[in-house]
């Protein structure tokens, strides 16, 4: 994608991933405008960066989703980006019966959300001369964590939806590029600094430096091997890293 001279939407821009790639695109001089539920850190965060725009939503509320949509267009007519970053991971035992509340909740905001903001403007974004969705997925799409099953999945159907939008927008101006970051250092589930996570720093730099090329997905090197794991010898790969991760748990 071209980076710099867009109006860019970023879901999920107050924390981790988020901001840090709101953060990085606004050192460029592009327009930035992030989205969250609390009005008190979207506003910490305009205020540490001049210039920074915000929009409260509620990614999980499709109301807000199509209300956002329009004071988007209506504000930003140049907007020309969007990333769909918004999500959340929850622990949970598929061994046993799980809270369809929380399942819910994974799906309602992480497959249900991107869908329904890329719907409420792709219409909008087609007619810019050049525009780009980013879609937040994981490698958790590739390799599954399996004490975050719903999770894992969610992340899956997001890289199946990625590849289909794509196809789909083909032979128009707007271009769908897909981010599966590895382990992030980040609060995504709790802060733990855990020598295992990447860095967020280190991922931000690489993954723009991945979004600066034509590439349909952004893959930095910590994520290489999950990527390419995919085939009928899976399976042995998936189960190797939930037991090591059993062995040494993530810190909750």
């Amino acid at each position: 994608m071209h980076m710099t001279d867009n109006t860019i939407f970023i879901t999920g821009g107050t924390s981790g991933i988020g901001r840090g790639l709101a953060e990085a695109f606004h050192k460029l001089g592009n327009k930035v405008i992030i989205a969250g539920r609390r009005k008190g850190l979207l506003d910490e965060i305009t205020k540490a960066n001049p210039g920074m725009d915000a929009l409260e939503l509620d990614i999980n509320d499709i109301a807000s989703i199509d209300a956002a949509a329009k004071q988007l267009i209506n504000k930003y007519p140049n907007l020309n980006v969007l990333i769909n970053n918004a999500g959340i991971m929850p622990f949970d035992d598929v061994s046993g019966p799980v809270d369809d509340t929380v399942s819910q909740q994974i799906l309602t905001t992480n497959v249900l959300g991107p869908v329904r903001m890329t719907s409420a403007l792709v219409e909008h974004l087609k007619t810019q001369q050049r525009a780009t969705i980013i879609n937040n997925s994981s490698v958790l799409a590739f390799v599954p964590l399996a004490g975050n099953a719903v999770y894992s999945a969610s992340k899956a159907a997001i890289h199946s939806y990625s590849m289909s939008l794509r196809f789909m927008l083909r032979d128009t101006s707007v271009s769908v590029q897909e981010i599966a970051p590895p382990w992030v250092n980040t609060d995504l589930i709790k802060k733990s600094d855990d020598p295992r996570a990447m860095d967020l720093t280190s991922f931000i730099e690489q993954t723009m430096l991945g979004l600066a090329t034509e590439t349909p997905e952004v893959v930095v090197e910590a994520a290489a091997a999950f990527r390419a794991n995919v085939g009928p010898d899976e399976h042995e790969f998936v189960h190797n890293f939930n037991a090591a991760l059993i062995a040494e748990p993530i810190p909750v």
